[in-house]
């Protein structure tokens, strides 16, 4: 029985190492992993395509992204990439002279070094737009910064409270600067009009596009629901897995709601089998423990420091009650449910494992696969208890670098003790946890190969030092296997993730072979073919 499709000249990347040169696929699965041998299979209607010395391996998958909110902000006032206040006002300038039809300035991932403090004020988008309203999210979409007019038409003014799990950001008059952090986001976010249908298609189809552009045949979409004015993407992921436009195998993870506890688990129930359709399924609930380091929201077991370097009474927010926090997924866990935890901080991260452990302590070891994102800064006594519990680490490794927002907003507010406690996952992976990778995009660059740079090298792309944290460090094989192996167990695909006699053909082409290069050239690397089950979604130009 001749192949469908054949690859040659490998080397191709197997759960063995670079062990093969030649792949076999027919229909949608992989029908031989071999050498020349394999090249037997090939037939007169056959592709072969000539791997000529370029890595075969296994489609990346993103464990934890954010398609849709990322295609309706590059249709907007995109401000990713700007470093300077300057810089990233002109482009809301720019963007509002040549959208005079807009109602609302809506984009979004301005950075915060731009500005001092990380909070930029009102009165610089009320100089450029003084008569509309505008919302724009930073670039973690934990905060957002908006203009008078926004503050007017949501009444908040000198005298509105912050909400429980947020801040207004004020001058020292009192007044609301133009900076909403947090839960405060929804003051204006709920007014903030939804996107009509046909554009959050539209987004997921464009974001679609560029993740399989990235060498990503599959991921987890880290909200699936209503949250501080972000678009629920659920039915443009339904429309797209009934209409055949979702190439990519996607898992949804379902809102939980922390404004309501126990009572909305029914509703989960109705919308995972509500929303499940072909390559699109929601069994997954997002439970979202805190904020981050930057704005002092994410939850530590001390408190943060003060730039004299003196703790102050601030330990973080936890968004969701943690003696209520077992009983929950406990219960989610019972109905099969896989949790996701955000948890940057260091309480965070144990309250998360706490409640995992109580699941466990009850239901048993199911086949749940709960994962923590994120993992900013995790106690040594935690670090083994991932192995043990059966808890996935979820890294989103392009953090893990010296950059502005770590070296001025981050690292003197935990100090040098716990600045040493960032992103270790060199010490969960040495510990037995498993890896699992993603990007979190658009709150950074969903590409893989940059992840696997930052985090083989712990520099930046086209930095050169110093290194963060160097014995955190991973082996390109090891970072790899995260972005494959790693985040198909996550996403329960498994199918995918290995190059393998019978596993789907899910596969990627790089141009070039990254183990034969040295490490700081990695993110040179760059995907030439894609494909999803045997079929081509992106080549090169």
């Amino acid at each position: 029985m001749h192949a469908d499709l054949l690859f040659t000249g490998g080397p191709v990347l197997t759960p063995e190492g670079r062990t093969a040169t030649a792949v076999a696929v027919t229909g949608d699965r992989i029908t031989a992993v071999g050498h020349a041998e394999v090249r037997e299979l090939a037939g007169p209607r056959t592709e072969v395509v000539d791997l000529a010395g370029r890595l075969l391996l296994p489609g990346f998958q993103d464990a934890h992204v954010h398609p849709v909110p990322a295609g309706l902000e590059l249709s907007r006032c995109d401000l990713t990439g700007r470093t300077t206040a300057e810089a990233t006002v002109a482009a809301v300038r720019a963007y509002a002279d040549a959208h005079p039809e807009r109602e609302w300035i809506l984009g979004g991932g301005w950075s915060m070094e731009a500005f001092a403090g990380g909070t930029p004020t009102k009165e610089l988008l009320d100089a450029v737009v003084p008569d509309r309203p505008v919302y724009l999210p930073n670039r973690d979409h934990h905060g957002a910064w908006v203009n008078s007019r926004a503050l007017e038409l949501a009444g908040v003014g000198r005298d509105t409270p912050d909400p429980a799990d947020g801040r207004i950001e004020r001058d020292a008059s009192g007044e609301p600067s133009g900076t909403l952090q947090e839960g405060a986001m929804q003051l204006v976010g709920r007014l903030v009009p939804p996107a009509r249908p046909a554009d959050r298609l539209a987004a997921l189809l464009r974001a679609q596009r560029h993740l399989h552009a990235l060498g990503i045949t599959a991921w987890q979409d880290a909200l699936v629901g209503d949250f501080l004015g972000m678009d629920d993407p659920a039915e443009a992921y339904r429309t797209a897995a009934e209409d055949g436009s979702l190439t990519a195998r996607v898992v949804g993870a379902l809102w939980w709601d922390r404004e309501r506890g126990a009572e909305q688990i029914p509703d989960l129930v109705a919308k995972r089998a509500a929303w499940s359709r072909g390559r699109f399924r929601a069994g997954t609930v997002k439970l979202m423990l805190d904020g981050v380091a930057e704005n002092h929201t994410a939850a530590l077991l001390e408190p943060y420091l003060d730039r004299c370097g003196c703790a102050t009474a601030n330990r973080g927010t936890s968004f969701l009650d943690p003696a209520r926090l077992p009983a929950y997924v406990t219960e989610l866990d019972a109905l099969g449910f896989q949790c996701h935890f955000h948890a940057l901080g260091d309480r965070a991260v144990r309250d998360a494992l706490d409640a995992i452990e109580a699941a466990r302590e009850a239901n048993g070891a199911g086949d749940t696969r709960p994962h923590l994102a994120h993992l900013q800064v995790v106690h040594p006594d935690d670090v083994p208890r991932f192995a043990r519990l059966g808890a996935t680490a979820n890294i989103q490794p392009l953090w893990a670098a010296h950059e502005p927002q770590m070296d001025e907003l981050t690292i003197p507010f935990l100090g040098p003790e716990r600045a040493a406690r960032q992103y270790p996952f060199g010490s969960l992976l040495r510990s037995g946890a498993r890896l699992a990778a993603g990007s979190d995009w658009p709150v950074s660059s969903p590409d893989p190969l940059q992840g696997i740079h930052v985090a083989v090298n712990r520099v930046e792309p086209g930095g050169t030092g110093p290194v963060f944290l160097p014995g955190e460090r991973l082996r390109l094989a090891d970072a790899l296997t995260a972005y494959t192996a790693g985040s198909a167990y996550v996403n329960h695909l498994d199918d995918t993730g290995r190059v393998a006699v019978g596993a789907l053909a899910d596969l990627v082409v790089l141009d070039r072979d990254p183990f034969t290069g040295p490490p700081e050239a990695i993110a040179d690397t760059r995907v030439a073919l894609t494909y999803v089950g045997g079929e081509r979604v992106y080549t090169a130009g």
